[in-house]
């Protein structure tokens, strides 16, 4: 059984030397400043957050960037909004975008839905993910639901046990899609009504809530919030299909 090392600092500034990393796996975590020397192996996979990286000595930051636009359009979309008819655009593109790749995922087995693809989240998992995210930007932050929370949210891996409990979420509930897209269905819903009573002072209006406990002690606009969920929407849309693509590729040898 590999080790595992959770919520810990005792590799911050640490130097590893003349060391057997193969199969290393690092989630979640802060890599800033992560420097790879010298080093040597192949299937080497970098997913992330990243705001610079090079590789042997060439900066291939917005190379990257510039192919998964692309790929997937929707992300500038989502990223770059700023106005109310921009955001109803970005909304668009992404109805579109998931009303298609469900019918796709529909196609396959209830059973190849919940398998995760090189241990990340299952199609399933993804919507309750996306579901998450919708009531805390949505639901809690810009409309102050009084309960915005369904318990088959399924928060980032970041988030306390603590916390998610005191949410009311359910993390080891294990629902059929079509459970998950019930409220999924109906938050989606909700935000194509937001953005099109969406109006410019709107944008700039500061929300009474953060998205949950959990996040920073500061101002979140609804500008932000809206943001925050099409780029969710757009980022775990390219996760899906790519793990969909393996999927059927199971399907058709079993």
């Amino acid at each position: 059984m590999p080790a595992e090392y959770t919520q810990s600092d005792q590799f911050r500034g640490a130097r590893i030397h003349l060391s057997d990393l193969s199969g290393l796996a690092i989630r979640d975590c802060d890599v800033t400043g992560l420097k790879i020397v010298d080093c040597y192996g192949g299937n080497v996979s970098l997913g992330g957050g990243f705001e610079r990286v090079v590789v042997n000595d060439v900066d291939v930051t917005a190379y990257v960037e510039a192919e998964l636009d692309r790929l997937h359009p929707n992300r500038v979309l989502a990223r770059e909004a700023t106005s109310a008819a921009e955001y109803r655009a970005a909304w668009d593109a992404i109805e579109k975008q998931w009303e298609e790749t469900l019918d796709r995922a529909r196609r396959l087995p209830e059973a190849k839905l919940h398998e995760q693809v090189d241990g990340e989240w299952s199609f399933v998992e993804t919507q309750r993910h996306l579901l998450m995210a919708s009531d805390a930007w949505i639901g809690n932050a810009v409309l102050e639901e009084d309960a915005p929370y369904h318990p088959l949210g399924l928060p980032a891996g970041g988030m306390p046990a603590e916390a998610s409990a005191k949410l009311g979420l359910t993390l080891d509930a294990t629902p059929t899609l079509d459970e998950v897209l019930a409220p999924r269905l109906a938050r989606m819903a909700t935000m194509r009504r937001v953005v099109d009573e969406l109006t410019e002072a709107e944008l700039d209006r500061v929300c009474g809530r953060k998205p949950a406990d959990p996040y920073p002690d500061k101002e979140y606009v609804v500008r932000r919030c809206l943001t925050v969920v099409c780029k969710e929407e757009a980022e775990h849309h390219r996760y899906a299909v790519r793990d969909l693509t393996v999927l059927e590729a199971g399907a058709r040898t079993e």
